[in-house]
């Protein structure tokens, strides 16, 4: 099958840098949304760090066979490269880290893993769907049920995450597994696009746009709705 693939990214309207990162791969079938986090350089080199740590370990990865393990590995090698150089090379940018979602597409199937709050979404005309879970404080107390809606709305540590790349040295991402169909569409993004547009507004934007112009309005409609972060979104659609 054939993947084509659109991607924007924006340091926003209030942040001076872009800390997040991403790649595509057609070569190696990777595509990557990274969201740094740990300051104005750390988050820049953890999130670079990241995805250059995923593209690596695929390069050079030839034994496995197993995607899932591929994929682990994969993340672990990238939480070693932050943490390790925050602990011996850097040590003012320690405690950095990153979120970071990707998809990995192997014959008929792509796998979907992810840290942290970056997310990847499936669009299947005309409904979007989350896949990937949240890795944040706000989405443990919803699933524990500690959260009414209103609560939800008021939140004020929307932005703590539970769990990330480079952090602690040791990471295992949730993966997802899922057959290729023709025609479905799957969007990567980090927090400045969920965080600032609302779920059914991507999806009404997935709708009524192709995916090169849904890609740019997500970036546009994240920066009209305060633009607070920076943005990346991702789109990967199945021909």
């Amino acid at each position: 099958m054939k993947v084509s693939s659109w991607v924007i990214t924006d340091k926003g309207l209030r942040r001076e840098s872009n800390q997040d990162s991403y790649l595509i791969n057609e070569d190696l079938n990777i595509f990557i949304v990274a969201d740094g986090m740990g300051g104005h350089s750390g988050g820049e080199v953890a999130s670079r760090l990241a995805v250059l740590g995923v593209q690596d370990t695929f390069i050079k990865e030839t034994t496995l066979k197993d995607p899932r393990e591929k994929l682990m590995k994969a993340y672990i090698e990238a939480s070693h490269r932050i943490f390790d150089m925050a602990q011996n090379e850097k040590p003012e940018l320690m405690g950095m880290g990153t979120t970071m979602v990707m998809a990995y597409i192997q014959e008929n199937k792509i796998y979907i893993a992810n840290i942290g709050d970056s997310r990847c979404y499936l669009f299947k005309k005309p409904h979007l769907w989350q896949l990937t879970e949240d890795h944040s404080l706000i989405n443990e107390q919803i699933r524990a049920g500690m959260l009414n809606d209103e609560q939800i709305k008021n939140f004020v540590g929307k932005n703590v995450i539970t769990r990330s790349v480079g952090y602690e040295r040791e990471v295992f991402p949730d993966v997802i597994e899922r057959e290729l169909v023709v025609g479905e569409k799957y969007l990567l993004c980090s927090d400045g696009l969920s965080g600032l547009v609302e779920d059914e507004d991507i999806e009404k934007i997935l709708n009524k746009k192709d995916s090169a112009q849904a890609t740019r309005l997500c970036v546009e409609q994240a920066l009209a709705n305060g633009g607070d972060d920076n943005v990346t979104v991702l789109v990967l659609e199945i021909g």
